[in-house]
């Protein structure tokens, strides 16, 4: 008996030790949805709101749990800042998000991802006193399917493709961006007064989601379901053009499965990330290899070996 209280005691502090507090609050929901986010506050300061970073899961728009990334939101508590792995729209779910589908469906599921983040980040914005939130300190996140949604929402234009009726503050602009193997449809969207500071990770071999310029699951042209994307050494090219703040951990002869690796193995870059743009610190753009991983780095080009 004394065992079971001494392990209950544990189990109890270890929670409030690691994740201060973790609230599930609805965001959305009409007679047909409803849709949680799952709120990591680290303990409060007097007189000092926490940054937030907004977390979208990955799972190709037809599966996935916002809470696969608890161990991400209770990380980032214990250094300060607040995470909130959000739920959202499984449009996908029992149709073909591959060669095979529909394009305006694939296209169609993004957006409404797209816009049950912004739905979030204004709600969240709205309950900023009430969390303790910094609404200007706002950064997005995401793996796959996520960072793709994460893509969209920083550069998308809010008033057309917004599918909700709700309103973000006029001129808001997040923080910067963390994507895991994500992928934006539009490069060009990307210009020098929308740019925010980024940091990427792609394999560079991913055949689900290009790592550069190429078609979403590497469909022919002639499918059904080819769509172009630009992927994150696109992006990290495109960003250096634009004398732009950024960082790409790439992947030498790396698939899909390092599309996680920010939010598990990689934790420490994204504190590291989220801090020097907090400070204002101005980085080179530059890709970093993985020590495990073989590559060399020339200038603005990779060269995997």
């Amino acid at each position: 008996m004394k065992k079971i209280f001494f392990l209950l005691l544990f189990t109890i502090s270890f929670t409030v030790t690691n994740a201060q507090e973790v609230k599930t609050l609805t965001y959305f929901q009409n007679d047909t949805l409803k849709l949680d986010l799952d709120l990591y506050l680290p303990q409060k300061k007097m007189n000092e709101k926490i940054p937030l970073i907004i977390f979208a899961f990955g799972g190709g728009f037809s599966g996935g749990e916002r809470t696969s990334e608890k161990d991400f939101g209770i990380f980032m508590t214990k250094n300060g800042y607040a995470v909130a792995s959000i739920s959202y729209s499984l449009y996908m779910k029992g149709k073909d998000f591959g060669c095979k589908g529909t394009l305006t469906e694939k296209i169609k599921a993004i957006q409404i991802g797209v816009s049950d983040m912004w739905q979030a980040t204004s709600f969240l914005i709205e309950n900023a006193n009430k969390y303790n939130l910094d609404a200007s300190k706002v950064f997005i996140s995401g793996i796959s399917a996520g960072a793709e949604i994460g893509f969209q929402a920083s550069f998308w234009d809010y008033k057309l493709m917004n599918l909700y009726k709700n309103n973000l503050p006029e001129n808001f602009k997040y923080k910067g961006f963390i994507g895991g193997s994500g992928a934006i449809q539009d490069i060009n969207l990307i210009t020098k007064e929308k740019a925010m500071p980024m940091l990427l990770s792609h394999g560079n071999s991913d055949e689900t989601v290009p790592y550069s310029a190429g078609s979403h699951r590497s469909c022919p042209t002639n499918a059904s379901g080819w769509l172009i994307l630009f992927g994150s050494y696109a992006v990290y090219n495109h960003m250096t053009d634009l004398h732009k703040d950024v960082e790409l951990i790439t992947f030498c002869g790396g698939g899909h499965e390092f599309s996680g690796y920010l939010f598990h193995q990689g934790q420490q870059y994204v504190l590291d990330f989220v801090n020097d743009v907090l400070k204002e610190k101005k980085f080179e753009s530059h890709i970093i290899i993985p020590s495990d991983k073989k590559g060399k780095d020339s200038g603005k080009y990779l060269f995997c070996e």
